[in-house]
């Protein structure tokens, strides 16, 4: 191949075959917007200042540069119970939602260096002015993720000042029609890359490689990003929460991974699967290991329920033989939407000091958790389901198969 030209790739084999889902975007944003406002309300305050990438995607659809500003935020939004909607900064502000844009102070230290005590005084004069402006004498802001001198030179000017993290994340647990929408098309498009990394499993393939097939995958549906690159094998899968390394595969391996996938439209599918590297047949073992993932999957699925308290969730989920419960999973389960939300569940054995109240409510939706490896032994297995909280229960949204062979 000489300079300029293309690879012959077949690209279509990462694209969704058939139609793409028919989103209404326009009603997805409204009910996102009217949620926030919602929890603002409730929470008694006048205005949200939101910093996350996630949150400005849920609030006003502002996608643009997402991973750097949650390091370094470059832009910031006043969503208030009633008025306009102002972006400060950004890099893309086509959103209808957003009613006007201003510049942005600069609350990184990348961009204010030692300017910050002197920058978020002028934020919180720019406050001060928005209040008036949408004549308002409510003192209570919400704010979330930001630098103490901003929270500092809020309360010098009065404000009462409260949390935005749990607001917002209260409202995005109940999911609309179009969200969940959402959520099964990233669920599809992660499918796509789970099948090409599942025919690429071989001897010699690198965890890397299998890792770049479901990344691109997601990158060619329009998707966004992945939280992490878990996917092990062989000694590497035990203990988990160890991320995709150069190690090339070998026969009679177990290959775990998660997809922890950031999707399009910014939803996410969160899948977790095992499965062996052949020639040959899985051991003993690894069956074993195999069916209690499985079997603390199928039992806490079954007890799901709207109206059960996160306790009696964790009281009544399936307890695994002693022996794996040093290397357990962090969580029962999990809340997912744009990314890993609330609520998260824990096992009784973690609850204090951790737990927190709750309750599953319909439209939620859950990732149904477990990891199964014994301390000192090679093998562990992954295994997560993603699912919807139904009226009476729940429906499995990630259907992408079990392996068979470590079933049989």
């Amino acid at each position: 191949m000489t300079l300029g030209q293309t690879p012959d790739i077949d690209w279509s084999q990462f694209l969704l075959d058939g139609e793409r889902v028919d989103i209404d975007h326009s009603a997805l944003q409204s009910y996102r917007l009217d949620r926030l406002r919602a929890e603002l309300r409730a929470e008694g305050a006048a205005v949200g200042v939101f910093v996350s990438p996630v949150s400005l995607r849920y609030a006003v659809d502002h996608r643009a540069y997402g991973l750097f500003q949650s390091h370094i935020p470059v832009a910031y939004l006043f969503v208030p119970v009633q008025g306009p909607v102002v972006m400060h900064g950004g890099l893309s502000n086509d959103s209808s939602l957003i009613d006007e844009v201003r510049p942005a102070r600069a609350i990184s230290y990348f961009n204010g260096g030692s300017n910050l005590i002197a920058n978020a005084q002028f934020l919180a004069e720019d406050l001060n002015r928005y209040l008036a402006e949408i004549g308002t004498t409510n003192r209570r802001v919400a704010i979330e993720y930001v630098n103490p001198s901003l929270t500092q030179a809020l309360m010098a000017h009065d404000f009462d000042v409260i949390d935005a993290v749990g607001l917002i994340e209260n409202a995005r647990a109940i999911k609309c029609k179009e969200e969940i929408d959402c959520i099964r098309y990233a669920i599809r498009v992660a499918n796509l890359g789970i099948d090409q990394m599942r025919k690429a499993i071989r001897p010699g393939v690198t965890e890397l490689q299998l890792w770049a097939m479901l990344n691109f995958a997601n990158l060619a549906n329009n998707g966004d990003w992945h939280d992490g690159r878990m996917l092990a094998s062989g000694e590497r899968i035990n203990p988990w929460y160890q991320e995709a390394s150069e190690r090339k595969l070998e026969a009679g391996d177990l290959v775990g991974f998660d997809t922890d996938m950031v999707g399009p439209n910014g939803y996410c599918a969160d899948i977790s699967r095992t499965m062996f590297c052949g020639p040959g047949k899985p051991s003993k073992r690894q069956k074993e290991l195999y069916a209690h993932a499985l079997s603390e999957i199928e039992h806490n699925l079954a007890i799901l329920r709207p109206g059960m308290t996160f306790d009696e969730f964790s009281d009544q989920a399936y307890v695994q033989p002693e022996e794996f419960h040093a290397n357990r999973y962090t969580c029962i389960a999990h809340g997912v939407g744009m990314c890993d939300e609330y609520p998260k569940i824990y096992y009784p054995m973690d609850r204090k000091g951790r737990g927190y109240p709750g309750t599953i409510e319909e439209n939620m939706v859950l990732c149904i958790e477990s990891y199964v490896g014994a301390v000192g032994e090679r093998d562990g297995v992954k295994l997560e389901q993603q699912v919807l909280i139904t009226a009476d229960g729940y429906e499995l949204l990630s259907d992408y198969p079990l392996d068979e062979a470590l079933m049989s």
